[in-house]
């Protein structure tokens, strides 16, 4: 994975890495959580050193699951130190881009890319990545700052792996946390 570095206005966007992902209480937690959470934050700081804006997707489930609006897993994860200021966009469906309100806060901050991690691999941020092609923008994905859960064909690690190879092949620039947070 060569190193490539995005815009300076490429914001952070944080997909679904709402509490339920982390908890366990009512799922088992995404595949390796805790490193998640903890590249997570390091990019958070990244973005903030290096002047970027960040925005937090929330998945909006429906009635009855652990991802509804106002259930114990609903609300971002606290441990990843949203600041005050940066914005939560709710959404329904996989494509954060779905909500109209984010199209606009990422033009609004001059951006012509952004810079994708999150959950699920092979759902919100898939969705996500294909979201943000479709609104003309560049993405790159942090390669090692997105994760899943193990379905019952294939575990995590081999879906992660395949959609990276997946995103890179659609034309997403990929890097990893530490080629990010060492530049």
């Amino acid at each position: 994975m060569s190193h490539t570095t995005p815009s300076a206005a490429a914001p952070l966007i944080v997909i679904d890495l709402q509490t339920g992902m982390f908890d366990g209480r009512f799922e088992p937690p995404i595949h390796d959580a805790a490193t998640i959470a903890e590249r997570t934050r390091a990019l958070i700081g990244w973005a903030r050193r290096s002047g970027r804006k960040v925005a937090f997707i929330r998945h909006d489930g429906p009635t009855g699951d652990p991802l509804a609006p106002g259930a114990p897993g609903w609300s971002v994860w606290a441990e990843l130190g949203q600041a005050v200021g940066e914005p939560t966009f709710g959404k329904a469906v996989g494509n954060a881009f779905s909500n109209a309100a984010l199209a606009e806060w990422v033009a609004g901050q001059g951006a012509m890319d952004v810079v994708l991690i999150g959950a699920q691999t092979d759902f919100c941020v898939a969705a996500t990545v294909k979201g943000a092609f479709a609104e003309g923008l560049g993405v790159t994905v942090v390669s090692d700052a997105h994760s899943t859960l193990d379905s019952e064909k294939e575990k995590a690690p081999a879906i992660i792996a395949r959609h990276n190879e997946a995103f890179a092949s659609q034309g997403a620039r990929m890097t990893t946390t530490a080629e990010l947070t060492q530049s």
